[in-house]
């Protein structure tokens, strides 16, 4: 795929800025929770579960993001628990929950 930038205009390239650094989280999250997923599957093919062969009694397994600030990639949230301010501050400010979903 090939872009020219150069005739794109600044909010533009702004918006794709915006848009590739949420690719690149989601990319990550996704890839992660695979990783989790298979290591888990693994385990259990051996009887245990990831925790046990970890050691950790107490550890919980991490949830991957759901949702993205829109203008902030590094502010998430995994749609589990209290709503952060940030994502109650965006559904007032009318984006649905469906706008911060990460792609």
């Amino acid at each position: 795929m090939s872009v020219d930038l150069s005739k794109m205009s600044l909010e533009d390239l702004k918006q794709l800025e915006k848009d590739v650094a949420k690719a690149i989280k989601s990319f990550e999250a996704r890839k992660k929770a695979e990783a989790m997923a298979a290591a888990e599957a693994a385990a259990k093919e051996f009887g245990f579960s990831l925790n046990e062969l970890s050691g950790g009694t107490n550890a919980k397994t991490v949830s991957v993001p759901k949702y993205q600030h829109p203008e902030n990639p590094e502010l998430t949230w995994t749609g589990r628990g209290r709503k952060p301010k940030w994502f109650e501050e965006a559904l007032k400010a009318g984006k649905s929950e469906q706008d911060l979903l990460i792609a």
